[in-house]
């Protein structure tokens, strides 16, 4: 059984092949991804900012805390899976006050881009070898 038998809210985040699955409680503010304390899994201050991003922006930082489960894709992808995860989240919780500020800011939408395919003929899906006429 687990020790956190409270409500909680949650939301799937995607980026290129990362997938996060997001658990907001209410809380102090603490964040444990893959079983790893934040700081400890996002070494960079740039890639905490892009986690933190949606909670700056509705104002509650200090409101939930966060447990997430993330595989796939580089630390990058996991970084903006998890925004996208949190942003979701947030709207489960108050539907109303977040959605507009978060949709307006651009986390509700998932970025769709991705490893375009290899073609035949080619190295990789554009690099072809050099060409020489004779």
């Amino acid at each position: 059984m687990s020790k956190k038998s409270t409500e909680y809210f949650y939301g799937t985040g995607r980026r290129k092949e990362a997938v996060a699955r997001v658990r907001l409680y209410p809380g102090s503010g603490s964040m444990t991804v893959n079983k790893k304390a934040f700081e400890e899994y996002f070494p960079m201050e740039t890639l905490r900012a892009i986690v933190r991003q949606p909670m700056v922006e509705t104002g509650s930082q200090d409101r939930y805390d966060v447990i997430v489960s993330v595989r796939g894709g580089g630390i990058a992808g996991q970084a903006g899976a998890i925004r996208h995860g949190i942003a979701r989240a947030l709207v489960d919780a108050d539907t109303e006050e977040y959605k507009a500020t978060l949709k307006k800011a651009g986390f509700l939408t998932r970025d769709s881009r991705i490893k375009e395919r290899k073609k035949p003929g080619l190295k990789k899906a554009r690099k072809a070898s050099q060409f020489s006429k004779r």
